[in-house]
């Protein structure tokens, strides 16, 4: 991340979880945590207080759980961003909570480097799935589709995406990070970024998650 430091609140009922995250965000040099809450009214209350960039929500609390914290949240201060950071990858809580607004959907065995790539992404007006998340939402699209009529594939691009747009967006579908379509399509990582911001705009998305669910919707992805 550039410029000022993300203002950080972390969000989990159990204690030693919440103590044990703001150990390891303080050691980053781009993460100022500003608050910790233990259920989703507290961390509504949180949130209102401090107006932070980003909150780190845990799903299953007491109260108020995450999915309804996010909606809560995002309603009082539309411009925090929600990472959930969570044990469950299941397909009803992933769709839940990014039906709710939430921008990254980490699991709780995501390493130190994984936590700060999902702050900085969201941060800068990304997002940033798990990998297996990524899958697990891909597979229940996939699942779906099987009842209903096979997608439609729009003769030549669809919206008007040129053919290395088009190629961006089925390297983000397949959960690569900017850097690694940058490696894999030999080109800079400013270009890349170029390339998503036109998908984002010509399709009418808001981020990576809605990238996927089009390109899939179109039958890019199967």
């Amino acid at each position: 991340m550039s410029g000022a430091a993300a203002r950080v609140v972390v969000v989990d009922d159990q204690r030693v979880v919440r103590e044990g995250l703001v150990s390891l965000l303080s050691l980053l040099p781009d993460v100022a945590v500003v608050g910790t809450a233990a259920d989703g009214d507290e961390a509504v209350d949180v949130v209102a207080r401090e107006r932070p960039d980003v909150v780190l929500m845990d799903l299953r609390m007491p109260r108020c759980d995450g999915v309804e914290a996010t909606r809560r949240v995002l309603e009082a201060a539309p411009d925090t961003r929600v990472v959930v950071l969570t044990t469950y990858a299941d397909d009803v809580s992933v769709f839940s909570a990014l039906q709710a607004g939430a921008r990254g959907y980490l699991t709780k065995d995501s390493g130190a480097e994984e936590i700060a790539r999902a702050i900085a992404a969201v941060h800068a007006g990304e997002a940033l799935l798990d990998p297996s998340v990524q899958r697990r939402l891909l597979d229940a699209m996939a699942s779906h589709g099987d009842t209903a009529a096979p997608p439609q594939v729009p003769a030549g691009n669809p919206d008007g995406l040129t053919s290395r747009e088009t190629d961006v967006l089925l390297l983000v579908a397949e959960g690569l990070d900017n850097r690694e379509i940058a490696t894999r399509l030999f080109i800079s990582e400013a270009t890349v970024k170029s390339h998503i911001n036109s998908i984002f705009s010509k399709t009418q998305v808001r981020d990576r998650a809605q990238a996927v669910a089009y390109a899939y919707r179109l039958g890019l992805v199967r």
